[in-house]
């Protein structure tokens, strides 16, 4: 029973420290996570509450998993492991049923499982998880009950730097695929081999007033008393898709600026506001001051958003903005502000609002 106990200890205690830490580590991608499930099931009300909800979550997990591992406090812990498990075991069935959001987020973007891979690993923890509450009378506390709270405190209040460290300058580990050092043109090719999505297409004509459903190996091309009335593609098999698939700028009359971006000779400066309502003003207007200076100095800026027009004309202040789809901005960088520093492509830096390096930047393009 005690190797059974350890055993147990280790799996929970491991998984849950993880799954807590690398939500920790990006934060808002737990929170857009939160929000991707509100607005599947017709929650927004909810958004507001999407950034608590997200810290509450990995700081659980953590504590949970702490606890359990190292036996301290290990009863609270367990108790929360179990809360956690029922909460979630029949929710991520339900999101297995529906698939209303394709990638459960349940370890950040670190590891991507599919709902019903997430439904069979919590399905998998239960096991442990069970027979370490069942033992729960026979835990014992290890160094007194006021010592190991202390204990606890300490770490959690680390834990709340850690998270907020990661929230107001940018993740300490970086999952995405925008990280510092990635040529973003070769991120976006499908290697030779790699299968294409594939679609079965079916088409409808009609005869004699009678409507027939036709493959694309039995469609009546010849046979002009068919009349057509539409066809209908569905998806059966997903393909390949390279890491960056959606990397598209435009400027705000529509021409697409994707290329003359990632191949410019000058260094490119990209001011990304997902949303410009939703920044700091005060911040906004250093990044537009950054941009002023950076263009004055030689270097190529453009100010990404996915807001409206109606918003984006209220900022017109003479400098390039452009036009960028929204989740393609949040996987860029995790800050509203926040910049990104190309070189023919290449991402050579990012930074947060909170510590964009004005200075380094000119200079790099002076020397």
């Amino acid at each position: 029973m005690k190797i059974i106990s350890y055993i147990s200890r280790i799996i929970i205690g491991i998984v849950f420290i993880f799954s807590g830490t690398v939500k920790a580590i990006d934060p808002l991608g737990t929170v857009y996570k939160f929000q991707d499930y509100f607005l599947a099931f017709n929650l927004d009300f909810l958004k507001p509450v999407s950034l608590p909800l997200a810290v509450l979550l990995c700081t659980s997990e953590f504590f949970a998993g702490f606890s359990v591992l190292f036996n301290i406090r290990q009863k609270a812990g367990l108790r929360i492991v179990m809360l956690l498990m029922l909460i979630f075991t029949p929710l991520t069935f339900i999101l297995a049923l529906t698939d209303p959001v394709t990638d459960c987020g349940c370890f950040g973007d670190a590891i991507h499982l599919t709902n019903w891979e997430t439904f069979g690993k919590n399905i998998i923890l239960l096991i442990p998880a069970v027979f370490l509450f069942m033992q729960r009378t026979e835990i014992k506390p290890r160094h007194g009950i006021t010592r190991e709270w202390t204990t606890v405190t300490a770490i959690m209040v680390l834990f709340f730097a850690f998270i907020f460290y990661n929230l107001r300058y940018l993740p300490v580990i970086d999952f995405l695929p925008y990280k510092t050092g990635t040529f973003i043109p070769g991120k976006m090719i499908i290697p030779d081999g790699k299968p294409a999505d594939k679609y079965e297409t079916t088409f409808i004509y009609e005869k004699d007033g009678r409507r027939q459903e036709f493959s694309l190996s039995n469609y009546p091309a010849d046979d002009t008393t068919w009349k057509f009335i539409d066809q209908r593609s569905v998806l059966v098999a997903k393909g390949y898709q390279p890491p960056i698939h959606d990397f598209i700028i435009t400027s705000l009359s529509g021409e697409d600026l994707t290329q003359q971006i990632l191949t410019s000779a000058n260094l490119v400066l990209l001011m990304i506001s997902r949303k410009l309502e939703e920044a700091d003003p005060e911040e906004l207007a250093k990044g537009f001051d950054l941009v002023n200076r950076c263009s004055a100095g030689g270097i190529d800026c453009y100010i990404l958003t996915a807001s409206g027009m109606a918003e984006v004309n209220s900022y017109m202040n003479g400098l390039i903005f452009c036009q960028a789809d929204e989740t393609t901005l949040k996987t860029m960088i995790r800050s509203n502000p926040g910049y990104i520093l190309l070189k023919e492509g290449r991402i050579s830096g990012k930074w947060s609002w909170a510590n964009v390096p004005v200075k380094k930047i000119i200079n790099k393009n002076v020397n």
